[in-house]
């Protein structure tokens, strides 16, 4: 789920925390006020918990591709220096959904001298995926535009 989803749906339980006291209160049962709160409050909480951690999750995805970058202008011929915790700064970008970096890098890695066949099958296979994700994801969005419903998985 990406930022904005996250924040829509605290947008959404924001407005339902009035709503449902306002319900609440013209039922005349204190006891669904009394659960309208506490579970309003425990979303909330819940909600405020999921955004930091999605937001420090991407951070240290960030941090972990500024650490690989940097080691691959450090030492651009050397194909270990394109991966940090044992993941390659290809996959890495992949999965940030910066699919032409992610290209560039994996075509200079493919070039190395030292790079490992299996590796380079593995991110092309990932680039793949990614890129017919993406001319999917651009067809549902063409036929749906033209008033046809989206294709089903």
């Amino acid at each position: 789920m990406n930022y904005a989803a996250t924040l829509a749906v605290v947008v959404m339980l924001a407005f339902m925390f009035p709503v449902s006291v306002r319900l609440a209160a013209q039922l005349g049962v204190p006891e669904a006020l009394t659960a309208s709160v506490l579970g309003a409050v425990v979303i909330f909480t819940l909600a405020a918990y999921g955004v930091r951690w999605q937001v420090n999750r991407h951070s240290a995805r960030l941090a972990l591709l500024a650490q690989a970058r940097e080691q691959v202008q450090a030492d651009p011929e050397n194909p270990r220096a394109y991966f940090v915790n044992g993941e390659h700064l290809g996959a890495m970008l992949l999965r940030l959904g910066r699919r032409r970096e992610a290209a560039e890098v994996i075509d200079r890695y493919a070039r190395l001298g030292g790079a490992r066949e299996s590796e380079i099958v593995a991110l092309q296979e990932a680039l793949g995926t990614a890129e017919r994700r993406q001319r999917r994801a651009r067809e549902a969005a063409a036929k749906k535009q033209a008033g046809q419903a989206p294709p089903r998985s």
